[in-house]
């Protein structure tokens, strides 16, 4: 018999029962419209025989270890649903705290200003995957013209699609997504007020710690670096925004704590100055802020 308690022991051999309770209820909510009292209920009866098929197909892509934000085709960054697809990394918790500390300081530039007048805020968000992070700051900081770059076409297409899903929902700006090798990036002076990325970081001696979720699944081109060269997007970028970015324009990177004092130091090797080390929600260090001298 079909049960709250049946689809939810199915997903056991992968999962403990409380978050394979968590999955498939967020499945039975956004997918098939279930209130949560129908679902505790076991109220399966308003389901179609369509649908019920439908629950089928999606339970069997679960047991398989498909992760679930794939299965129904989107995720939740910054309380905004994104859409998601194999091809691009599905968003993650530590990245909206990112991209939530960027926009409070874009916002603070607006509040220094006399009378709010202020020229748009030039926004660069590099290896933009689904673009959750250039969409946020866009829907959340007024006055910000954000560009999106990736090397992923499967990237380009999610984002651009995520993009113009701003658009209609009655935003007056949306991103420009671009299609750009962050390893090659052109050669800009002082055109950005901030750059943001949260590069391939996880070093290819960690796969086996990585969850088989992930591993099978989300894209490796936006995973892995190698280990003889962990930094080799961070020095990149670094060095590009070292003159892309407007004198006092910020740097935020995401990182492998693993890296991340090395990450801090090459920014002060450059000349950048308040380079701090910010930890996350759970204590980590994971990000790294840093400013372009005014001089």
């Amino acid at each position: 018999m079909l049960s709250f308690r049946s689809l939810s022991q199915s997903l056991t051999p992968l999962y403990d029962l409380a978050e394979a309770r968590a999955i498939v209820r967020l499945v039975l909510e956004q997918r098939f419209g279930m209130s949560y009292a129908d679902i505790v209920c076991d109220d399966f009866h308003s389901l179609t025989s369509s649908q019920l098929s439908d629950l089928d197909v999606f339970m069997q892509r679960l047991a398989a270890g498909e992760p679930v934000q794939y299965v129904l085709g989107s995720a939740e960054f910054c309380g905004r649903q994104f859409a998601v697809r194999h091809g691009v990394l599905i968003p993650r918790p530590e990245t909206a705290e990112m991209t939530l500390a960027l926009c409070d300081h874009l916002r603070n530039i607006h509040h220094e200003e006399p009378d709010h007048k202020v020229p748009a805020l030039r926004v660069l968000d590099i290896c933009t995957g689904s673009g959750c992070i250039a969409v946020t700051i866009t829907a959340e900081v007024a006055n910000a013209a954000v560009e999106a770059w990736d090397i992923s076409d499967d990237a380009i297409a999610v984002a651009s699609h995520n993009a113009a899903a701003l658009l209609a929902c009655g935003a007056t700006s949306t991103v420009a997504v671009r299609k750009q090798d962050a390893l090659v990036p052109p050669a800009d002076n002082a055109l950005w007020d901030a750059i943001i990325s949260n590069p391939p970081y996880v070093l290819d001696s960690e796969r086996p710690s990585l969850s088989p979720h992930v591993i099978g699944h989300e894209p490796e081109l936006a995973l892995f670096v190698p280990d003889s060269d962990p930094l080799r997007f961070y020095t990149a970028i670094a060095r590009y925004a070292a003159s892309a970015l407007k004198p006092g324009g910020v740097l935020y990177f995401e990182c492998n704590p693993l890296c991340i004092a090395d990450i801090a130091q090459y920014l002060s090797s450059l000349s950048f100055i308040s380079v701090d080390i910010i930890a996350d929600q759970y204590g980590i260090q994971r990000f790294v802020k840093a400013i372009k001298p005014e001089f």
